[in-house]
């Protein structure tokens, strides 16, 4: 990093990680159970890779007819961001196994579905997890300018649609993501004030080598067994649009909410809280009973929990949830979640409607 990177510091120290980390830590030493390299998470990845190899095979070589191509895609596309969610999300934070290499090599599915892993654990490992919406540092809550989320971003006349068309910018941002990709990698360098590390000689391998694997596997395969140019630029815009659909608005969910803060920064700050506090304030769990939403979304509706604990696995979030729930009554903490996902998406689309007709917020 450069020198003139602003500071952020945590004044205060109550106790409140502490005391968190130790009895999640005595819950899984009473339950003689590991944080990862658990046997449901193996069978959960076998199922996801199953679904998303027999929806590509489908796709391309099932039945002709246009309705049935469609409906395929977009079961691919929802295969996609169930391995993202579950598989590439826990090895590329390091949750899935306690071998740095199986991580590793899970963590490369992102590259093979056109997303680098490389810059996406500095961007959201490093900056979104460490300053969560914390304008200048947080990448993911600036919205390029288009998305107004915070009263601190300059409001702009075409935000006061931006609750009608972000569902649409929704599906073209797994396209923005690798093509961005490539411009962060080569010119940019930047995420803000924050300088990219440089790559070494495996992670640009990995990173070519995931380009063209993805476009091969969608576009590539596609046109050379048959399909037409357009043809295949269709089911791959389909299922690519379900995708971005599904983990961005699943993403806005976490933290794009009327119970989650922002906090401004303008040069050195000093945020008047704990780090762990902090992530409780800015975050937010929605749909804590839906087991198929927990299944499928990789315990990202356990948002809160996920901050506090990246490098655990998400099949344990449930469980942690009921301590951190505690916890937080213990030591006075509001800890946010939204009852249901009607009731999350209602609260984010409530949030982005008053940032597009509120220039100032008192």
């Amino acid at each position: 990093m450069t020198q003139t990177q602003p500071k952020v510091t945590f004044t205060k120290n109550y106790g409140f990680r502490k005391e968190l980390n130790r009895r999640v830590d005595a819950y899984f030493q009473s339950q003689n159970i590991s944080t990862r390299d658990n046997p449901a998470m193996y069978i959960k990845t076998a199922v996801l890779f199953s679904w998303v190899i027999s929806a590509w095979v489908f796709t391309l070589f099932g039945p002709p007819q246009i309705w049935i191509k469609l409906i395929s895609c977009i079961f691919l596309g929802l295969g996609i961001a169930g391995v993202a969610f579950n598989v590439g999300h826990d090895a590329n934070h390091g949750a899935y196994s306690r071998k740095k290499i199986v991580n590793n090599i899970l963590g490369i599915t992102y590259d093979i579905i056109g997303l680098s892993s490389y810059l996406w654990k500095f961007r959201h490992n490093f900056l979104h997890h460490k300053y969560t919406n914390l304008l200048g540092h947080d990448v993911e809550i600036h919205g390029g300018g288009l998305v107004r989320m915070t009263v601190y971003v300059e409001h702009k006349w075409y935000h006061s649609f931006q609750h009608i068309f972000i569902w649409l910018i929704y599906t073209i941002i797994p396209f923005y993501w690798s093509i961005h990709d490539i411009g962060f990698i080569t010119v940019n360098r930047k995420y803000h004030t924050y300088d990219i590390p440089k790559l070494k000689p495996i992670d640009l391998l990995i990173f070519v080598s995931g380009k063209f694997i993805w476009l091969g596997l969608f576009l590539g395969i596609p046109i050379t067994i048959g399909y037409t140019p357009i043809q295949a630029l269709i089911g791959f815009c389909i299922t690519y649009m379900t995708y971005g659909l599904v983990s961005i608005t699943i993403f806005m969910l976490a933290h794009v909410m009327e119970a989650a803060d922002f906090i401004e920064s303008s040069g050195d700050l000093k945020i008047e809280d704990e780090w762990a506090i902090f992530q409780t304030r800015t975050t937010v769990d929605f749909a804590p009973n839906n087991q198929f939403l927990t299944w499928y979304l990789g315990g990202l509706n356990y948002q809160v929990v996920h901050h506090l604990f990246p490098n655990i696995c998400h099949i344990h979030y449930p469980q942690i949830s009921k301590i951190l729930a505690d916890v937080c009554q213990d030591f006075g903490v509001k800890y946010n979640v939204c009852p249901n996902f009607s009731a999350a998406l209602a609260s984010n689309y409530r949030w982005l409607k008053l940032m597009g007709t509120a220039p100032h917020l008192d």
